[in-house]
């Protein structure tokens, strides 16, 4: 099972992320923040307060958004 085990915001919608198979890198979420949920996410100073869910082992915001481990691995690798 895909898990982030580390993520760093880096600057814009750009964060740093890890993975337990050992694949690390950057990723753009820009594209990603669309619909009602991830709207106030626009706003960079909420954007950079997320935190990785001790329980679904990804990264999440406040108003309880997220995104699956591997949708992020997928834009990770997309976007090298």
């Amino acid at each position: 099972m895909l898990e982030v085990v580390a993520a760093k915001y880096l600057k814009g919608y750009r964060i740093y992320v890890a993975f337990n198979t050992g694949e690390q890198g950057e990723v753009d979420l820009e594209e990603a923040l669309w619909g009602p949920v991830f709207e106030p996410l626009r706003d960079t100073e909420q954007f950079k307060r997320f935190e990785i869910s001790p329980v679904a082992r990804t990264i999440t915001w406040e108003n309880a958004a997220d995104l699956a481990p591997e949708f992020l691995r997928e834009k990770m690798i997309e976007q090298k």
